[in-house]
């Protein structure tokens, strides 16, 4: 696996412990909003700040993606 694959995992995990719910639910909410791909491809950013910049990243782009759709 590579190291962008596990700490995507790592990240998906963790965000749906600071939420509050399943790690299932979460991604079922990145797909429906076409993130998941674009969360993945942010591994550059993410890896390297605080888990919780990373948090309020996601919030700002589900809430983004929610109004345009």
């Amino acid at each position: 696996m590579s190291k962008e694959s596990e700490f995507f995992i790592y990240l998906l995990e963790r965000y749906a412990e600071y939420k509050q719910t399943s790690a299932d639910q979460i991604l079922k909410q990145w797909e429906e909003l076409e993130l998941t791909q674009f969360i993945f491809d942010m591994y550059e950013i993410y890896h390297v700040e605080r888990l919780q910049n990373a948090f309020e990243d996601i919030d700002k782009l589900m809430v983004e993606k929610s109004r345009n759709d």
